[in-house]
């Protein structure tokens, strides 16, 4: 008796094997059929359909969290104009017209940025750029207490703890004697946020809100939408962009990480606007609603005249936009491009660019760290080292500390900081923000900054790939694989 109950419970845990392989084989299948028609690359598209076939057990809940390349929610807001959004924006676009530089000078690379990011290029600006995280919280807390009606912050992580608690105090300082502050997050970069630490903002009277990159039943399992975004506005006249978050180990205080090498930018005059606008639209997704009574008349800098142009891309876009507008930049690009990026594993357009910029004598540099927070990416760019290195493409490796800029120079007069990394997921999957200054004097700043940093870092040595063992040169290739994917 006992003998055929255990022979009974092996046949239906057989059936129910089968049953469940061929579940998976048939959703991989169908999700092999999705990639394939909306994959972003060629070889994205070969990469999950082979995978989503022959491994479907991992394959398919992977591809369902991490396979769409649109976000398409958020396409939707954008596209039904709800609550005015659009309206607002046309009228705020009308009084920036007073800012709008001559036609004649909106030509080329930057014509085609102002289209592809919504965003035009204006004068009567300044920039200042601030090294480090030290002079980037300054500043930033600076304009913080000298706020008078709103500030609008937003950051891709931020932490509780002792950064985490000078910028809540802060703010909480500005709400007490009643600035307006409204604050977005991202919930995946920011998941160990603390309760108390947002229970203390809301108890201030202080608007502080996730992202919500899973909003809507479609976005459910998704986590690869995220909001990168570091942005703070302060009475829509001063902004500040660039690469930090908030937390301890962008001050260089993370004993295992140790000094922590970053940039961003303070911008003033009409241009914060334009990083306004990104914010409104980001919080509207995130609340459904909008930050009342904002200042959309543009207010030039008294001190400088220096033209800028802040460009928001993301998943939500109708093009590839950071990836495009980067394309454009190094094609411009006459005598200098020098790139710096925590992490390089760009497209193959880009790839292109760099080497037609080094083939016709482009001074070509690309800065990255000695050694990034992913080994992936860390192999990843030896083989970008490797495939670019015959056209004159230089390569340095920083190694006083962790390297965490996102900064472009072109030339004598061009140069950008933002927040989108050279790589795959900065290019079409993140929600990211650059701004872009055309002066002389501010792009001959960033070059004595990013001399500084070369000189702290080691350059690639043309044979060096070449003696590296077979193991490694494997590990490299595969990894320069997962980049369409990931």
């Amino acid at each position: 008796m006992n003998a055929k109950k255990t022979t009974r419970k092996g046949l239906r845990k057989t059936k129910m094997i089968v049953v469940l392989f061929v579940v998976f084989e048939i959703l991989g299948i169908m999700s092999a059929v999705h990639a394939v028609m909306t994959a972003r690359t060629p070889q994205g598209s070969i990469a999950w359909a082979v995978s989503l076939v022959t491994f479907p057990y991992v394959s398919v809940p992977a591809y369902w969290v991490l396979g769409r390349n649109k976000f398409h929610g958020y396409v939707l807001a954008r596209r039904k104009e709800i609550d005015g959004l659009a309206q607002v924006f046309r009228e705020a676009n009308a009084l920036l017209d007073s800012a709008l530089i001559d036609e004649r000078e909106r030509r080329g690379a930057i014509k085609a940025a102002e289209t592809l990011a919504r965003s035009p290029l204006t004068d009567g600006n300044r920039a200042d750029l601030l090294i480090d995280g030290q002079a980037t919280f300054d500043s930033i807390f600076q304009g913080i207490d000298a706020a008078e009606k709103y500030v609008l912050v937003q950051f891709y992580i931020v932490r509780d703890d002792d950064l985490g608690r000078q910028l809540q105090d802060k703010l909480i300082e500005a709400a007490s004697r009643g600035v307006r502050v409204f604050f977005l997050f991202d919930e995946i970069g920011s998941v160990g946020l603390s309760a108390a630490y947002r229970r203390r903002f809301e108890d201030a009277g202080i608007a502080l809100r996730p992202f919500h990159s899973r909003k809507g039943s479609g976005n459910r399992f998704q986590l690869n939408f995220r909001n990168h975004r570091k942005t703070v506005v302060v009475d829509g006249k001063v902004a500040w962009i660039g690469g930090h978050n908030v937390g301890d180990e962008y001050l260089g205080k993370d004993v295992a990480i140790g000094n922590w090498r970053d940039t961003h930018v303070r911008l003033q005059g009409p241009v914060a606007i334009s990083a306004q606008f990104a914010f409104v639209e980001d919080w509207r997704w995130a609340t459904d609603s909008m930050p009342d009574d904002l200042a959309w008349t543009p207010t030039r800098a008294p001190e400088d005249d220096m033209l800028a142009i802040v460009m928001p891309t993301g998943p939500a876009d109708e093009m590839e936009t950071a990836s495009l507008i980067f394309t454009g930049v190094i094609n411009a690009a006459q005598h200098r491009v020098w790139i710096a990026s925590p992490y390089f594993v760009p497209d193959d357009a880009v790839v292109q660019a760099l080497q037609l910029a080094g083939l016709r004598g482009v001074d070509v540099r690309i800065l990255i760290p000695e050694k990034a927070d992913s080994m992936l990416v860390t192999l990843a760019a030896y083989a970008f080292f490797d495939q670019i290195k015959a056209a004159g493409v230089k390569f340095y490796r920083y190694n006083d500390g962790f390297l965490h800029q996102k900064v472009v120079l072109v030339d004598d007069s061009f140069a950008t900081v933002g927040t989108a990394n050279f790589d795959n997921r900065s290019f079409r999957l993140n929600f990211e923000i650059t701004a872009a200054i055309a002066n002389p004097d501010f792009a001959a700043e960033v070059s004595s900054m990013l001399e500084a940093d070369f000189a702290k870092a080691r350059l690639m040595k043309i044979g060096e790939y070449d003696k590296k063992p077979f193991w490694f040169k494997l590990a490299v290739r595969t990894a320069r694989l997962t980049a369409p994917v990931l």
